[in-house]
């Protein structure tokens, strides 16, 4: 049984309305003001809101806005009097699905009504289509069905139990971060914490007290103790992401840390012992970096207990539509139109196939929020698409 909330500072609508719907079979719910209204949805599972336009204290046009933080999808219907069409129009500006002028015809109620949940229950079975295909396709916070990518869930799926050192590569914006996330979140230390180092944004000698921490007085401006990133993961997983950007000294003290679990603070000399696991991950490759004298052999094979490559996107094309489902349903709380966004047409789904991802699954989901913004209709066309975009597809 569908049910209905209906919002209104007369009592007596609320009673002829009720039982109007109640005969059609539906289940009322009633409300006499906006914060009445609120409460009622975020405590129940509606299909529709019928709402008057003028009441006391938060109209319809902020009741409908709030509405539409809590379920953007939830149909509203707007019941308005003559004197307040602009503010119907601009209901429907805001999201509204439809409104309907006092006094009004039941039967003509009825079929707005019911056209209104008609629409929901197709929103509602996309909504559960959705969550059964990424519920199939994920591992953790990683959506894919590609035989590579499957590859990748059974190998996290491994190595997530123990407590062996992980090294991932694989090009920028492939989602590197995202699998030592599901490594630690998936292990026994997944309620210790999980620490991300970027070893390519600090100079060398900030991204030394950064890791080890360092002692007051170590340096100009250090005016208190600090604790490093390796002292802060303790118990827990530290991401030390690029690791091939470290430079030959990190790299000595790095090895220390990995054989020994002990570190020292900058400008200090009491050894702390450390109880981390080390995930690393690099957009280059290691093996050549290590033949070209760029990269201490012993600290590559330390970190190489387990490897990871994660391919490019345009190596797993089989992943596309389920990732812009993904980031459809991601940002579509940031469309400002009226309609909500159900996917793309066939023609996008063939330019994302042809192109080349330079930018791999980051690139990816930043089309997708820009398009989200700025697409007017249910269905992404190639007109909504950035013409930079599509001139870079062969």
């Amino acid at each position: 049984m569908e049910t209905i909330l209906i919002v209104d500072d007369e009592k007596n609508y609320l009673l002829v309305l009720s039982a109007v719907l109640e005969d059609e079979g539906f289940e009322v719910l009633t409300a006499l003001n906006g914060a009445e209204a609120l409460d009622i949805q975020k405590r129940s599972d509606l299909d529709l809101i019928l709402t008057d336009m003028k009441m006391p204290g938060m109209n319809g046009i902020a009741l409908l806005e709030h509405i539409k933080t809590i379920d953007p999808d939830l149909p509203v219907i707007m019941m308005t009097a003559h004197g307040t069409i602009d503010k119907a129009v601009e209901a429907m500006q805001k999201g509204a699905y439809s409104y309907i002028l006092k006094p009004f015809d039941n039967d003509r109620l009825i079929i707005y009504v019911k056209k209104a949940i008609a629409m929901f229950q197709v929103v509602k079975e996309n909504r559960r289509l959705r969550d059964a295909v990424e519920s199939q396709y994920r591992f953790g916070n990683i959506i894919a069905k590609s035989k590579v990518m499957r590859d990748v869930f059974k190998t996290i799926q491994k190595v997530s139990p123990a407590n062996a050192t992980v090294l991932i590569e694989g090009e920028s914006g492939t989602g590197k971060e995202l699998v030592a996330k599901s490594i630690h979140f998936n292990s026994s230390r997944r309620n210790q914490p999980f620490i991300a180092v970027n070893c390519s944004a600090l100079a060398e000698n900030l991204l030394e007290s950064e890791l080890f921490g360092h002692e007051k007085g170590a340096f100009t401006g250090a005016a208190s103790t600090k604790k490093g990133r390796f002292e802060l993961a303790d118990g827990g997983t530290l991401f030390l992401d690029e690791i091939g950007e470290l430079s030959a000294n990190l790299q000595v003290k790095l090895l220390r840390v990995l054989q020994e679990k002990m570190i020292e603070r900058v400008g200090g000399v009491r050894t702390i012992s450390v109880d981390i696991r080390i995930i690393a991950a690099t957009n280059k490759n290691l093996k050549e970096e290590m033949v070209n004298g760029r990269f201490r052999e012993d600290l590559f094979y330390r970190l190489n207990v387990v490897h990871i490559v994660m391919p490019p996107l345009r190596e797993r094309q089989d992943d596309i539509p389920l990732l812009v489902d993904h980031f459809i349903r991601k940002y579509e709380s940031e469309r400002k139109a009226a309609v909500p966004v159900t996917g793309v047409d066939q023609e996008v789904d063939r330019l994302f196939f042809n192109y080349s991802w330079p930018g791999n699954v980051r690139e990816l989901e930043n089309l997708v929020e820009r398009v989200m913004i700025l697409c007017p209709n249910e269905v992404i066309r190639v007109a909504d698409l950035p013409q930079g975009f599509k001139d870079n597809v062969h």
